[in-house]
């Protein structure tokens, strides 16, 4: 059985490119990207916690 010849990256055709970079590409699985910041129970609070009922009351 021969080995794969090297080609270098640029002279790939396009077809072979797009199969490569899809090959290399991964899923970030159960990662979230952005980055997630734990609230400070000691910031103030600007919404009351019974907005949703006021809201429900006066409309």
């Amino acid at each position: 059985m021969k080995a794969a010849k090297f080609v270098p990256y640029e002279k790939l055709s396009k077809k072979a490119r797009k199969a490569l970079d899809r090959q290399k590409r991964s899923d970030w699985g159960a990662v979230r990207p952005a980055t997630q910041i734990e609230k400070s129970p000691k910031a103030y609070q600007r919404h009351s916690k019974h907005r949703k009922k006021e809201e429900y009351l006066y409309a």
